[in-house]
């Protein structure tokens, strides 16, 4: 049987190289777990997603104001459906994998914020993804008001000006909120975002073929994305591939000659190619 993953990288590749308002940011998603699980259909949980939001049109039925068609929404996700944040297994990988969290309905911020982003705006209602700090939140823009909703705390709405308390809750009181922490966030940074959070757990876990795997596909949509070739490198010397990993640090060498951790990539540099290996370095 023939290897998927390279078709499946093409569709991906396709899909995050549109303009980012044409970006199907759930096909994006399940494109990223479909390299994990070869036998995801992509079009069958895209068409739960839309039946999720006709259960919701059938329920608010006419042209209800838009903030009733938000609390119906959550409370349909988060009551009826019972979506949650996994608290007891924050950093299993599968709460990375939009199919995952759908089918075991709990997840992370981020991958529980990509749901209610979808069957959203299935409802044409004005919501945004907010990359906050540490804690992906769900925007609501409309006439009477911006919200934010915390889809890991069960879709709870709190206002704007309250940001500071919800940074506080992930960093105690040592982070002061910044006008860049409640900025839009776009299709393709919320598929970088995922693809990180892909990058990290597996990274900790020293499984690093597939956090390479969630590095290349980060260069897709960021090709000269600096700090992610450098992991690369790194990566590539982890897994015994000398000469890729001194062609990416080099690179990254070139482009970042005064990074701060300049010196410690040509120490991998100068090891690797004294040693042959691709085992050394941190």
């Amino acid at each position: 049987m023939s290897d998927p993953r390279p078709a499946v990288r093409r569709d991906f590749t396709r899909e995050v190289r549109q303009a980012d308002e044409r970006v199907d940011l759930a096909r994006a998603a399940l494109l990223v777990a479909r390299e994990q699980y070869p036998g995801l259909s992509v079009a069958g949980h895209l068409g739960r997603l839309d039946q999720m939001a006709e259960e919701v049109k059938d329920r608010i039925g006419g042209e209800p104001a838009e903030l009733v068609a938000v609390q119906e929404l959550l409370g349909d996700l988060f009551a009826r459906k019972r979506y949650r944040g996994n608290r007891e297994a924050y950093y299993d990988p599968r709460n990375s994998f939009l199919n995952d969290v759908m089918d075991r309905r709990k997840g992370i911020p981020l991958t529980l914020g990509i749901i209610l982003l979808e069957v959203g705006w299935r409802l044409g209602l004005p919501l945004e993804g907010v990359n906050f700090p540490g804690h992906f939140l769900v925007r609501y823009t409309g006439l009477t008001g911006r919200l934010l909703i915390d889809p890991f705390d069960g879709g709870r709405i709190w206002f704007e000006d309250q940001a500071q308390e919800l940074l506080d809750r992930v960093y105690g009181k040592m982070v002061r909120v910044r006008p860049r922490f409640l900025k839009a966030a776009g299709r393709r940074d919320i598929v970088v975002r995922l693809l990180g959070n892909l990058k990290g757990i597996y990274v900790n876990i020293q499984d690093y073929g597939r956090a390479l795997a969630a590095v290349e596909r980060i260069l897709v949509i960021h090709p000269t994305a600096a700090s992610q070739i450098r992991d690369r490198g790194t990566l590539l010397a982890r897994l015994g591939r000398p000469g890729e990993a001194i062609e990416q640090l080099q690179w990254y060498l070139d482009y970042m000659p005064v990074a701060p951790d300049a010196g410690r990539v040509r120490a991998l540099v100068r090891e690797l190619k004294a040693s042959g290996t691709g085992n050394a370095g941190p």
